[in-house]
């Protein structure tokens, strides 16, 4: 068992919101360590209040352990903050076609008027709007797109 392909059965464990975005790809499995026949993970959430937090813990102990690792220790560490910046290419890819509008890189932005508008995930038009910076879940933001007539979600960066 090699930590590779630990990381490879993790990319089954989903976000519990968002399931077509795996723990992997979300950028929330910050670490991965293997000593024989037992494997350490450790988990970054998206925020500190994350409601799901529990259960996605929960799922990787019970994925672990039905792949046939005899000891799963996940630990949940905030030694260094989550960021947007570490979805994944294939992440942001899941996200768009779910939906949600990929968060913009947190290096592009040195104020906050770049928060205003979006791309939007159905048109890939900027012609956007923030409706509200408070969404469904802590981690998004409600935008509508003045082009498709549409409403969408925004992950934010972070």
């Amino acid at each position: 068992m090699t930590t590779d392909q630990i990381y490879h059965w993790l990319e089954e464990v989903k976000d519990p919101e968002i399931p077509v975005l795996s723990l992997v790809d979300l950028g929330v499995i910050t670490e991965v360590a293997v000593d024989g026949n037992d494997v350490y993970v450790e988990m970054t959430p998206t925020f500190v209040g994350c409601p799901a937090l529990d259960y996605m813990k929960s799922e990787v102990e019970t994925l672990l352990k039905n792949k046939g690792v005899e000891k799963v220790n996940v630990q949940v560490t905030f030694k260094k903050a989550w960021s947007s910046d570490l979805i994944s290419e294939k992440g942001r890819a899941a996200l768009k076609k779910y939906g949600l509008a990929p968060p913009p890189s947190a290096h592009v932005f040195a104020d906050l008027e770049i928060l205003e508008t979006a791309i939007c995930p159905r048109c890939s038009h900027t012609n956007t709007e923030l409706k509200s910076p408070f969404g469904p879940t802590l981690c998004r933001s409600i935008y509508y797109c003045n082009d498709c007539h549409e409403a969408f979600e925004q992950f934010k960066a972070i």
